[in-house]
């Protein structure tokens, strides 16, 4: 018998073993766009290249196996759950009135943990964002409990 597929995290770095790009993002500093591409793509040095000079978690977003425990700062090991999934549903504002077609829904750790309400806020998530707004700050900092209480 085969194993599942483990569970994606969205916003990963691309260094991370496993790593895809699923997306690359568009718009403005000040309002994101995330332009989902057909398939996930493996990071490659190329691909990390295409990126240079800045980070590639600005420019793409990328998944890589969830760490779920000590190695994510955003898991919560008591309760089996991805924090920063809990904080967007909560924090982050929705954005588009449906789930945009995504090539890593069936193994995304959000979408497993919060459904489509995780959906309808991912494309304004920018995992490495060089001017985060204060919204985006409050959501990602992983000692903002009351928002994954």
């Amino acid at each position: 018998m085969s194993q599942p597929a483990p569970l994606m995290c969205p916003s990963a770095q691309h260094q991370l073993d496993g790593a895809k790009v699923f997306a690359v993002i568009g718009g403005t500093a000040e309002h994101p766009e995330v332009n989902y591409l057909e398939e996930a793509l493996p990071v490659t040095p190329e691909v990390v290249a295409l990126a240079a000079p800045v980070d590639p978690a600005e420019v793409f977003r990328i998944s890589a196996p969830c760490a779920m425990g000590s190695d994510c700062w955003h898991f919560d090991e008591d309760r089996r759950k991805c924090r920063l999934a809990i904080r967007t549903v909560r924090l982050a504002p929705v954005v588009v009135s449906k789930p945009p077609r995504c090539a890593i829904r069936g193994s995304c750790m959000w979408w497993h943990q919060e459904g489509v309400s995780a959906c309808l806020r991912c494309p304004q998530v920018v995992t490495n964002d060089s001017a985060p707004a204060e919204r985006v700050i409050e959501t990602a900092n992983p000692m903002n409990l009351a928002g994954a209480a």
